[in-house]
């Protein structure tokens, strides 16, 4: 089993940064690939930032591309996501995923286990 929870939401104004932070405890095996998520009101769950351990090349989705960065400290069992030049339509319950493999596709197959999530509002 793996154990994640989020923290760093909050509420900014368009242009502010935050960073998220998700610890992680459990199988290490089951949580090669850990990334985050979000979900807006009315819309479906889609994949922000993933990668694998050590990976230089995590999948970002377009509209975040240059704004985020997902990072990790394996030592503190961290994976964080900072988010800068935050944008209205960022806002959404961001959560933490792990699972063995990545999404072979844009997606979340694969991710296991789940945070509660954290909430990010960005106001215009």
């Amino acid at each position: 089993q793996v154990q994640l929870v989020e923290s760093g939401g909050g509420s900014v104004q368009a242009g502010g940064s935050l960073t998220l932070s998700c610890v992680a405890s459990g199988s290490t095996s089951r949580r090669n690939c850990m990334g985050w998520f979000r979900q807006a009101p009315g819309k479906e769950r889609e994949a922000v930032a993933y990668g694998y351990i050590g990976s230089d090349l995590p999948y970002y989705v377009d509209s975040v591309k240059g704004r985020f960065t997902i990072s990790r400290d394996n030592a503190k069992n961290t994976v964080y996501l900072q988010m800068n030049s935050l944008k209205p339509e960022d806002t959404a319950m961001y959560y933490c995923a792990a699972g063995s493999l990545c999404p072979s596709s844009p997606g979340y197959a694969g991710m296991d286990y789940w945070g509660k999530g954290t909430l990010v509002t960005i106001s215009s």
